[in-house]
């Protein structure tokens, strides 16, 4: 028997370990007795599902013409489809959107340093929090990528067990030379086989959900890949026409798949939304290790279409209506106030969120509309563009900003442009932004400069603190800030 095999038959037997000890501790649970009995008079279950680095058009329901996906397609055939969907350019950042409601640059974090990959300050409230207040258990599998991006000198006062989860398996950070994996707030294994990652989170994802079946829950799943270094079981790897990395994506449509018939089986199907999105366009530099944002413009660490628009599916069989596309801006910043309804909680009200309530859209209400008067595409600290209706107007800015991270060779050169004056696309007929229209619809330009304007003071940007940006810590808030005031 090889190592890989060896290591493969390690991990079923620690999910039929896993599975023994919950069905002794939660018979019920497990057995899926009772639990369906009082599904229909509880509150909802949510499982997010995160993939990282996953293009806009990395689905086979998104246009793949090589990556097979038939469970997140049948996702997308039972649910809706969102196809002005934004997260944000990179990993941390987008987590903590995602978790917050907010955009990054107005969340606090630990000292009060802007990090490239923040350290997510405790006293934020995270979507797991909000949902505990009404009584959810819940549990995150994968990339946590909040407490530093780093998989040895992350802080353990900021892991997801500190965040509102009760249980966490997974990893510190990014895979880019190896992956260390926690149970709670332990190291149990360094060095893991990224060959045998996705199925193992959700091995236990599915260990965990069938002990918590008889409770509303929320669970997140952020998995490590398609993020680069790639790994795929023996199961997947060579068999997909998309070389390694469509073998990545193959696995990770397939344990979707595990978690869909998980959830039938326990009777809780029809009460549970279940979404697949992904953390930010695909990482260009990678080439065949990448993805695809096509027909976009730009890829991962650009504020191009590219960047930041990425594939996203939401199903809730008898509550979110079958086979629907929803064009409406939406964004990862939605789901705190979105499933903060749907379950009955608070949203916090000490704070600005900049998430807006979808129910409406993902219920397929006649008439909704988004609530998003406008999403801002900012690279780290920078405002770079806004969006407001079908309009989009890239910021004056340089080629490579000098107070930006060093991002420009991770994209296609010929993205890598200075924008002298305001550049405006009309993306409905050009989601690629190829034919700037400046010149053509100046009232256009000059509202959206307005409301550019507005966020810079409100959000903030490379050169200046927000007016509702969030200090917890006594240092001085945004020293980077200060650095470009005036420059």
């Amino acid at each position: 028997m090889t190592s890989r095999h060896w290591a493969e038959f390690r991990s079923v037997g620690n999910t039929i370990a896993l599975l023994a000890i919950a069905a002794f501790l939660y018979p019920t649970a497990v057995a899926g007795d009772d639990s369906a009995a009082t599904a229909s008079s509880r509150r909802p279950n949510f499982v997010i599902i995160f993939a990282d680095d996953l293009g806009y058009q990395d689905l086979g329901c998104f246009g793949s013409p090589n990556i097979k996906t038939p469970n997140i397609d049948r996702m997308a055939r039972e649910g809706m489809r969102f196809t002005n969907f934004y997260a944000q350019t990179v990993c941390g950042p987008s987590r903590a959107a995602l978790m917050t409601g907010c955009y990054p640059l107005r969340v606090a974090k630990r000292n009060n340093q802007v990090d490239i990959h923040p350290f997510l300050h405790t006293k934020e409230i995270t979507i797991a929090e909000v949902l505990k207040t009404v009584g959810y258990a819940t549990a995150c599998f994968g990339k946590w990528d909040l407490a530093g991006h780093t998989q040895t000198k992350y802080d353990r006062e900021l892991l997801p067990t500190k965040q509102g989860f009760d249980f966490f398996f997974g990893t510190p950070t990014s895979n880019d030379s190896k992956v260390n994996l926690l149970r709670n707030e332990s190291v149990i294994e360094n060095k893991a086989d990224m060959d045998l990652l996705t199925k193992r989170y959700i091995d236990e994802a599915i260990v965990w959900i069938r002990s918590h079946s008889d409770q509303p829950f929320f669970v997140y799943i952020p998995h490590t890949m398609p993020h680069t270094l790639l790994g795929a079981s023996s199961q997947f790897r060579g068999k997909s026409a998309r070389g390694l990395y469509g073998d990545v994506v193959e696995e990770i449509d397939w344990n979707c798949g595990r978690i869909l018939d998980c959830l039938d089986e326990l009777g809780v199907d029809e009460h549970t939304y279940v979404v697949f999105t992904s953390d930010n366009g695909p990482w260009w530099i990678k080439q065949e290790h990448g993805g695809s944002a096509d027909p976009l413009r730009g890829a991962k660490t650009s504020t191009w279409e590219g960047g930041l628009r990425v594939p996203c599916v939401v199903r809730a069989p008898g509550s979110v209506p079958a086979d629907q596309v929803c064009d409406e801006i939406t964004s990862t910043m939605d789901f705190l106030p979105t499933l903060a309804r749907l379950a009955g909680a608070e949203v916090p009200a000490d704070r600005v969120i900049d998430g807006h309530d979808m129910t409406d859209l993902l219920h397929g209400v006649k008439d909704a509309r988004s609530q998003t008067e406008a999403f801002y595409y900012f690279q780290h600290t920078h405002l770079q563009a806004v969006r407001s209706a079908k309009w989009k107007l890239h910021l004056v800015r340089p080629a490579e900003p000098p107070w930006g991270p060093k991002w420009a060779r991770h994209i296609d050169p010929k993205d890598v442009i200075e924008v002298k004056s305001p550049m405006l696309f009309d993306l409905s007929t050009d989601i690629g932004e190829t034919t700037d229209v400046a010149t053509s619809h100046p009232d256009v330009v000059q509202r959206l400069l307005k409301l550019a304007e507005w966020a810079s003071h409100d959000i903030g940007d490379y050169d200046r603190i927000g007016k509702n940006a969030r200090f917890f810590d006594s240092d001085p808030p945004r020293p980077d800030a200060a650095k470009w005031v005036n420059q």
